[in-house]
């Protein structure tokens, strides 16, 4: 079954999705510049890059909840249209923390749109052509967030930085025309209470993790980080105590222990923040390393968002025929070779073969993995609750992004500063140099690349020698990022192989879940 109009309703879907997509991924490329621009730290740079994943992962569960009960269309449009003042007070913030928090705004609208789409999907689409029009939305959706660090490369050849954060508004008027104009309202959407409380407990569970794990690059900040791991399991084990006890859950965990939903929404968190962490750490280690331009570096990415976009339809092939789980399998594999490729070849004279290999090797990955991902999730629960299953799928892109995404960048901001440590030891220890490198100097070359390059301008008899160390100790770091890249693929791969089932008993779980539909979960 598929709706009325059905190629105009899926344009505006995942025209919808793409100004999330967009928003998201656009900030990569300007870090760059905004950290010269604010003399921002390697920390403060992150935060930056995942402050908008740490806004729709925190509010994605609650804001679905949400849509279910007060209508999908409306929640969608509410999203897009909060990201065009999202994106403006991005583009003209005067400071950083103005920045980081237009961020967070962004991706609270995102929250509430991004989730809305594939339970639309879910709601007006059955069977194959569910399973297709799935494909489609995955893929480029997760294509269109590659292409904004191209966009706004582009753009940063010839603007300042802040005008890359508006790349995306003109794709939000027109998603809003045209989710206006063709999307339907009132399918299939709940009529059960919200469990405003367990929202509320969601959003601090996920945002505290998310935290968490973005704090673990500043070792003086190692209470913070426990503080919040211990905000975020006391708040996930309450918000889990009272879905099991409350009259309507807004999370079902009857369903969600599901082995083709939780394997599915683990792995899918795993695959997706993989594209966004390789992508953040390759664009710093392009323009820092190798001195690519914003746009040559958003080139770069290119071959990710092609052959991504190529391999989500043949994903929907492989998985009719041979499971999810071999699909899941292969997707894990390719996106390995790809951090494979980055450890063992990208360094301070490596070539557009290498990145590119490496950026297509994760896009093919990531483009076979999504489908069975989301898949899995909106087959394993009924329609009335499909805002749970599209949440889950977003929470997991975005969970991923920013947890992979944090803990890359924690590795390289680890693995840059003890290496630039080492470097400046090594030259007060040689007395032969007549040199001594002080605490404020030393504090500003650990502090970021950027930090690097403007003691190298103030200081123009040792510039080649500050900004050789510079890029030996980025690539560190960088190095042991894509270590940390390639573990988490295995993992993947591991949890899929053991836990989600083989075809034939995939086939039967689904025909058995869409029968029950309304009936109490089983195992």
């Amino acid at each position: 079954m598929k709706p009325p109009h059905a190629a105009a309703v899926l344009t505006a879907l995942i025209l919808a999705a793409g100004v999330a997509n967009i928003n998201l991924s656009v900030a990569n490329v300007a870090l760059p510049t905004i950290g010269l621009a604010f003399d921002a730290s390697q920390d403060a740079l992150n935060l930056v890059a995942v402050a908008y994943t740490l806004g729709l992962a925190g509010t994605v569960l609650y804001l679905g909840a949400l849509g279910d009960r007060f209508g999908r269309k409306r929640m969608l449009l509410i999203g897009v249209a909060v990201s065009i003042p999202a994106a403006l007070l991005a583009a003209f913030a005067p400071s950083l923390p103005v920045l980081v928090l237009a961020r967070l705004i962004g991706g609270v609208a995102a929250g509430a749109a991004y989730p809305t789409t594939l339970s639309l999907i879910t709601a007006l689409w059955s069977g194959k052509a569910r399973t297709q029009a799935i494909a489609i939305w995955s893929g480029a959706g997760a294509a269109l967030s590659v292409m904004g660090p191209l966009s706004a490369g582009w753009i940063l050849e010839w603007a300042t930085w802040g005008i890359a954060f508006l790349v995306a508004i003109p794709l939000a008027v027109v998603s809003i025309v045209l989710v206006v104009a063709v999307v339907p309202s009132g399918v299939h959407e709940s009529s059960e209470p919200v469990d405003h409380l367990g929202g509320v407990l969601s959003i601090i569970a996920v945002s505290s993790l998310a935290f968490a794990v973005h704090t673990l690059a500043s070792p003086d900040e190692a209470g913070k980080a426990l503080a919040f791991l211990a905000v975020a399991v006391v708040a996930g084990g309450v918000f889990a105590w009272r879905q099991l006890h409350v009259s309507e859950p807004l999370y079902d965990l009857r369903v969600a222990k599901r082995r083709v939903f939780w394997v599915a929404a683990v792995s899918g968190t795993i695959v997706f923040g993989s594209l966004t962490g390789a992508i953040y750490v390759g664009q710093l280690f392009l323009q820092n390393v190798l001195g690519y331009s914003p746009f040559e570096a958003g080139l770069s990415i290119l071959p990710a968002a092609l052959l991504l976009l190529a391999s989500a339809p043949v994903s929907g092939i492989l998985v009719e025929r041979f499971g999810s789980r071999v699909v899941f399998l292969l997707g894990f594999g390719i996106s390995l070779a790809g951090f494979a490729v980055m450890l063992l070849t990208w360094n301070i004279d490596t070539g557009v073969v290498p990145v590119g290999v490496a950026y297509g090797l994760i896009g093919i990955g990531v483009g076979l993995a999504g489908l069975p991902a989301s898949r899995s999730l909106t087959g394993s629960v009924p329609v009335r609750r499909a805002g749970m299953a599209s949440s889950t799928s977003d929470l997991q892109r975005d969970l991923g992004a920013a947890i992979l995404q944090s803990l890359l960048g924690a590795v390289l901001t680890v693995g840059y500063t003890a290496s630039f440590g080492r470097r400046v030891a090594e030259v007060n220890a040689d007395q032969t140099l007549g040199l001594t490198v002080g605490p404020e100097i030393t504090g500003q070359l650990q502090k970021s690349y950027s930090g690097a390059e403007q003691i190298a301008e103030q200081y123009p008899q040792y510039h080649d020698q500050v900004i050789g160390a510079a890029r030996d100790s980025f690539l560190a770091g960088a190095q042991a990022a894509y270590l940390i890249g390639i573990i988490a693929m295995a993992v993947g791969a591991l949890i899929v192989a053991i836990w989600f089932p083989r075809k034939s008993r995939e086939d039967e779980l689904f025909a058995q879940y869409a029968r029950e539909d309304a009936e109490p979960p089983t195992t």
